[in-house]
């Protein structure tokens, strides 16, 4: 990585529609260098609302990464060396419920996996961690995103369980009613992974779910067009901008929440068995627990 700053507090990854983060000024382009390879693309550096950002697009420039070949581990870590604690992550997702409706907003507080070998942990290979993920949005960041977005004057939903499948074909409409009885409200193809790999770098993370339309279950999902989806994708593109300005003016705060030692007693591995090479590379995430030889 460039010689750049190493204090930036807060991360944007942006999904599809969100390629750019408008607002930000004073701007730099970091070529993130990991030990999992490169992140999506490029992460661009500003001030945004007073605070310096740090922003991602989740998919590359010109959407050209599916979900399964999403980079996860490398997006993470190319925030975590800035110095990132907080990720806000805005997504598009599809409703398996009447009430979520298109246009509306999801600060959902759980997940569901039906993803399929993806990685999502930065342990193995001499290390083994098991990190708590019974809640796995960061409670403090959620109520942040949830405040900016209320005043944005689109309906927002606090709460909701986000089912991750694999894609990128849609579901059946049988998987989309099992979802639906499953009790289960809106569903995307990429945020888990996000979600614990954060958990584990100790970054706080949550998601603007944008939905752009209802899943094959609803009786008009026939009648959805792509000139529809693209026209909720763009509109919801706007709001996400908008209410990551005001999460942004409202951070940082307090870190009192279980995602800043999420790590602490979660490693297991004897520290005299764990390969140099694996303290070196996990640095930036183990550090503070143990230092590299």
């Amino acid at each position: 990585m460039n010689s750049v700053e190493r204090d930036i507090q807060i991360g944007v990854i942006g999904g599809s529609g969100l390629y750019e983060m408008d607002g930000l000024s004073d701007r730099e382009t970091i070529q993130a260098d990991t030990p999992f390879g490169e992140p999506s693309g490029p992460i661009i550096v500003g001030t945004l609302s007073g605070q310096r950002v740090a922003f991602l697009a989740r998919h590359g420039q010109g959407h050209r990464l599916m979900p399964s070949e999403l980079n996860f581990r490398a997006n993470i870590y190319g925030l975590k060396q800035l110095g990132v604690e907080w990720i806000l992550s805005a997504s598009a997702v599809g409703s398996l419920q009447e009430q979520y409706r298109p246009l509306d907003i999801v600060i959902p507080d759980q997940f569901v996996d039906r993803t399929q070998g993806r990685v999502s942990s930065f342990f193995g290979g001499g290390i083994v961690a098991h990190v708590g993920f019974a809640n796995p949005f960061c409670p403090l960041l959620s109520e942040v995103a949830f405040n900016a977005a209320s005043g944005t004057g689109v309906n927002v939903h606090r709460g909701g369980t986000y089912l991750c499948m694999e894609g990128p074909q849609f579901s059946t409409l049988a998987e989309s009613q099992l979802y639906r009885s499953w009790g289960l409200d809106i569903i995307g193809m990429t945020n888990l992974q996000e979600a614990k790999l954060a958990r584990e770098a100790e970054m706080c993370y949550t998601t603007l779910a944008l939905v752009t339309d209802y899943d094959c279950w609803h009786e008009g999902h026939d009648d959805v067009s792509v000139e529809m989806v693209i026209a909720n994708l763009t509109q919801n593109a706007v709001t996400a901008q908008q209410v990551v300005r005001g999460a942004v003016a409202r951070l940082p705060i307090n870190r009192g929440c279980e995602c800043a030692t999420a790590l602490g007693s979660a490693i297991i591995t004897r520290p005299d068995e764990i390969p140099s090479g694996v303290k070196r590379d996990l640095a930036p995430i183990i550090g503070k627990y143990l230092p590299a030889d």
